[in-house]
């Protein structure tokens, strides 16, 4: 098995539309609720124009996340925040059809390396659902240790969620230009 991670470009919307619609009830119950507009393929244009946008500006990165090239995830480094902060929120979902298999392990471990060594970034966080033990053990794998829970912390398919809380420390941090 071969993981890697690379940018979507607009040749990947149709790739996205079917990836999203397949998975839509496998994600529905750990992400934000969605549109219908999500699963068209002008909604996941917008997605990729906005993965653009946040990668100009330096605020975040998405990834497709590819077995052996073939598209069976996603990984993203949201609310990029330089400064005093210097940290990112981490995200990943594999095709349903992939879980189990070690690819989200291996994508969030790439992550973290674009996070630390290209970024530069202090801190990752990572936050599960409570009962996503499977994501926790993936955080855990990738070295995130927990550190809390947050009552109400995000609204997930339509009602707010308590959420279990991780992070990871670079120790090989250096401020930027030093």
């Amino acid at each position: 098995m071969s993981v890697s991670l690379r940018h979507p470009t607009p040749d990947d919307v149709p790739a996205l539309v079917d990836f999203v619609v397949r998975n839509r009830d496998h994600f529905r119950t750990g992400e934000p609720a969605r549109s219908e507009a999500y699963y068209t393929p002008a909604g996941q244009a917008d997605l990729v124009a906005a993965a653009d946008r946040a990668r100009e500006t330096g605020t975040g990165l998405l990834f497709l996340v590819e077995e052996d090239g073939v598209l069976v995830g996603r990984a993203q480094l949201n609310s990029v925040i330089r400064g005093a902060f210097d940290s990112a929120s981490v995200g990943y979902g594999v095709d349903r059809a992939c879980t189990g298999r070690g690819i989200a392990t291996a994508a969030l471990r790439l992550l973290v390396g674009v996070g630390f060594d290209v970024l530069g970034l202090h801190r990752l966080q990572g936050e599960t659902l409570v009962d996503n033990v499977a994501s926790q053990r993936v955080l855990a794998a990738c070295g995130f240790e927990h550190y809390g829970t947050a009552p109400d912390y995000l609204r997930i398919d339509g009602r707010w969620r308590a959420h279990e809380l991780f992070q990871r420390i670079n120790p090989g941090w250096r401020p930027r230009g030093a």
